[in-house]
């Protein structure tokens, strides 16, 4: 069995059709079992439980439970596959069950402060890429933040985890967004010291 956190070694046996049979599976080789070091930092300095927060694909939904029992208040997990958001249910039941969101973060609608990126981004297909910072700008408030962690390599071509470089990400968020930080993770965990960039963005005005 792969050594949690080592998506980076991980390669998918077959394409990814059907994420809800990979999590019944336990196919979920990029699931570290907690929340990712560097997210958690940035979490621990916020100080406006207030805040309405996204986290698309959240899958087993770490962030989300740190950040609940952290007391914010206003966290919203969403995820394609309904059974991690099932075991989530089961497992955090003081969570609101309506934050709980089955569906296609492509389709959401919605409108949030601070959206995280763990994982997601990696997931779908490069060719959506465009279409992910154009939603995530379309979901946010006016100077509401993109918060998160993409690879800082390439990987596979024809499955996930897709990687990338600093350069291609940043011509996604060119016009969308005031870039930050992007830039490699001082803190990330052992197994992907050195292949994370931290990202924070805020959403500019298309004005």
């Amino acid at each position: 069995m792969p050594q949690p956190g080592l998506i980076n070694l991980v390669r998918m046996t077959k394409p990814v059709t059907n994420w809800q049979e990979r999590y019944l599976n336990n196919e979920i080789g990029w699931d570290i079992g907690e929340v990712s070091s560097p997210l958690k930092a940035y979490f621990d300095q916020l100080t406006n439980k207030q805040l309405k927060i996204l986290i698309p694909g959240g899958g087993n939904g770490y962030e989300a439970a740190h950040l609940h029992q952290q007391g914010f208040e206003n966290v919203f997990l969403l995820d394609i596959a309904p059974k991690p958001l099932a075991d989530f249910s089961s497992k955090y039941q003081s969570f609101p069950k309506e934050h709980l969101i089955a569906g296609n973060f492509f389709k959401h609608q919605g409108t949030y402060d601070l959206i995280v990126e763990q994982t997601f981004f990696c997931a779908i297909d490069p060719s959506d890429r465009q279409l992910y910072a154009k939603k995530v700008h379309e979901l946010l408030v006016q100077n509401g933040k993109l918060m998160g962690l993409l690879w800082a390599s390439e990987m596979n071509s024809d499955r996930p985890p897709f990687g990338g470089s600093k350069l291609e990400y940043l011509s996604y968020f060119d016009g969308l967004f005031s870039i930050k930080t992007l830039e490699e993770a001082h803190n990330s965990i052992t197994p992907r010291a050195g292949n994370e960039l931290f990202l924070l963005a805020e959403k500019i005005s298309l004005d």
